[in-house]
């Protein structure tokens, strides 16, 4: 027993380490260092007249003049294309005259993270109030950054919400000790994402700050879609921000141990500069926002009027088991109140028991509505682990719930991806992995998928991929990797949540219509009962599904023998929470070859032609079949269980 001793007393050591926070004399005083060094001079006097002209701000200015008391006039823009969605925050924050607010689930030091967190802070020193609100798990990656942030400005705050273990950046063994010790207040994460210009203009979807959402990543983008909202309804979005931002979850950075040992330790440090990996692309940006005619041609033109808009969320108090209506409930209703389509985009189709037996009713109705799901394959997720619990579940999908799933490209024909943005055709160096940066004089070991230059050198190139679901992201580097294709290129892979309900309803949010929306993360979505609005993303989402974008999921041929019990043997396995290794499955993919005989539209799963009109193309077309594809196999035998979670 004797030899058992020091090591329990280092794991002790190590947890008391890794719970060990600021005491009530530090919090005073790292808030009385940031208090005294935080300037509070501005670069304009007078906001209003430095604010730059907008035309996406124009749109409020309109909305708010055609709006009666019970006649609610808003504009709404979807936001289809990465690189529009950076040009219309950047642009709308220089239209800023008194308030920004910004709450997301990551924001990242890389070339986008970078360029929003200057505008910013030019908004703050012009006179603008500017609130940062960031899921800790998910939150800027260095230390040095948030303690710079802390008092960069008086105008400027950034809070980190649910802080686990009370610090800003937790190390992989610190993530052990939070599972091992809170798992559930570390499984709760802030999902919601919102950017409020002056209270007029909002903009909600599926996009967090990193270049992988903007089109601006070499190897792997996310084709993903936000919507901007001009009109009255951006008070109710203010007043969720509210809400996150005054609860007790939501921390000043400079409260947390880690950043206010450093204040304390060594003072403010000043933000050092970014050094863009390709400077060009973000000057061509800045000086695109600069440009009325260009935000107006590219972006405002689109703009679509509309009358009332609703607003749903979750309120941080749903991680206390607040009894009230959730948006998976405000999300499900909507969806049992299709009569003939529901048409749904998520990344990660794994639904809840909820959606299950919502969608196993609605198959039995007379007439029942078509389900049509657009989400990703697994040559294109950033998730294999959970596209296996996909896969484990297609028959049920096909079968029970009636839907039509097409499964999207890793190389889509026709996407709104801006691939000149991407820098893919830009000569870069091999990636290392890792390197030693500069900071304050002293040597920091820092991560190599941040673009850091080192001595002068090129700038490096992070790693191609960082998944959403960062919860699990610590469970090993492998995880994290996408799954290896045949060939190379830029791949794309599907990150938008949106929802059409019988060509009138039309929704855009952040929720992935998966447990983890129901039951850990806070989401949010705008909801628009307007034909015009339900037609445009419509057909958004309906371009995703398109031969030249996506593979449409259908049976199998039966096996000439034996085929009843194939499939017995199938079902059963799939019912199984684990064992599942019944080697055939009921779906597989299919690829649709036009011709003659066979013109675009393609024919559905169910009609006569489709057979005759489509070819196979395998379980996982495009994958380079190795080690993924048997974990993949494998999570789809044992990974029920992870639904959850995952």
């Amino acid at each position: 027993m004797t030899r058992w001793r020091p090591l329990a007393a280092a794991a002790l050591a190590l947890l008391l380490s890794a719970c060990a926070t600021l005491s009530p004399q530090q919090v005073r005083e790292v808030d009385a260092v940031v208090a005294a060094r935080r300037p509070s001079e501005l670069s304009c006097a007078e906001p209003r007249r430095c604010a730059e002209p907008s035309p996406l701000r124009d749109l409020a200015a309109r909305a708010f003049a055609e709006s009666q008391p019970q006649a609610p006039r808003h504009y709404a823009l979807i936001l289809d294309r990465g690189t529009d969605a950076l040009l219309a925050r950047v642009n709308l924050i220089r239209s800023a005259t008194t308030a920004i607010d910004l709450q997301t689930y990551i924001f990242d030091e890389d070339d986008s993270g970078r360029l929003v967190l200057e505008e910013l802070l030019a908004a703050a020193r012009r006179g603008v109030r500017v609130r940062v609100l960031i899921d800790q798990l998910s939150a800027l990656e260095r230390v040095e950054t948030l303690a710079a942030l802390s008092a960069a400005h008086a105008n400027f705050e950034v809070r980190l919400y649910n802080p686990v273990l009370g610090r800003a950046r937790i190390a992989y063994w610190q993530y052990v000790v939070a599972a091992a010790c809170c798992f559930r207040t570390l499984n709760q994460r802030m999902h919601t994402k919102l950017l409020l210009i002056d209270g007029a203009v909002g903009i909600t979807g599926g996009r967090n700050y990193q270049d992988d959402y903007y089109d601006w990543n070499p190897t792997y983008n996310f084709r993903d879609r936000d919507l901007l909202v001009a009109g009255p309804a951006v008070t109710e979005m203010e007043a969720d921000f509210e809400r996150f931002w005054t609860d007790a979850r939501s921390v000043p950075v400079q409260r947390l141990a880690d950043v206010g040992r450093r204040l304390l330790r060594q003072g403010v440090p000043a933000l050092p500069p970014h050094a863009y990996a390709w400077p060009e692309r973000a000057e061509a940006m800045r000086r695109d926002a600069a440009d009325a005619d260009t935000v107006r041609q590219r972006l405002a033109a689109a703009a679509i009027a509309v009358g009332p808009v609703r607003y749903i969320a979750d309120s941080p108090r749903k991680h206390e088991g607040e009894v009230r209506r959730s948006s998976s409930d405000e999300l499900r209703a909507l969806i049992e109140s299709a009569g003939h389509e529901v048409l749904l985009q998520t990344p990660y189709l794994v639904l809840s028991k909820p959606a299950q037996r919502m969608f196993r009713q609605m198959r039995k109705r007379t007439p029942r509505p078509r389900v049509i799901v657009s989400t990703n394959s697994l040559a294109a997720t950033d998730a294999f682990i959970v596209y296996a619990l996909s896969y484990k579940y297609k028959r049920r999908y096909l079968r029970d719930f009636g839907f039509t799933i097409y499964e999207y490209k890793p190389f889509p024909g026709d996407a709104p991806i801006d691939l000149a943005a991407t820098g893919a055709d830009r000569p870069r160096p091999p990636p290392a992995s890792r390197v030693y940066v500069n900071t304050d004089r002293s040597s920091v070991l820092y991560r190599a998928r941040y673009r850091v230059p080192v001595d002068g050198a090129e700038p490096r190139y992070r790693t191609p991929l960082e998944r959403e679901n960062r919860a699990t992201r610590y469970g090993s580097r492998g995880v994290n990797e996408r799954v290896p294709l045949k060939r190379a290129g830029v791949r794309i892979g599907m990150h938008a949540k949106s929802l059409v309900i019988d060509g009138r309803v039309g929704v855009v949010g952040t929720h992935n219509f998966d447990p983890r929306g129901d039951l850990y993360n806070t989401e949010s979505a705008v909801v628009i009962e307007d034909p015009a609005f339900a037609r445009a993303l419509a057909a958004s989402i309906r371009r995703d599904i398109a031969p030249a974008n996506s593979w449409v999921i259908a049976r199998r041929d039966k096996p000439p023998v034996l085929s009843g019990l194939d499939y017995s043997l199938g079902k059963v396995g799939e019912s199984l929470p684990v064992f599942d290794f019944w080697p055939t499955r009921y779906a597989t993919s299919y690829e649709f070859v036009p011709g003659p005989d066979c013109p675009p539209p393609p024919p559905l799963p169910e009609e006569p032609d489709f057979r005759r009109c489509h070819r196979p193309v395998g379980d996982f077309p495009e994958v380079a079949l190795g080690w993924k594809s048997v974990l993949t196999r494998i999570f789809t035998a044992f990974g029920a269980g992870l639904a959850p979670i995952l």
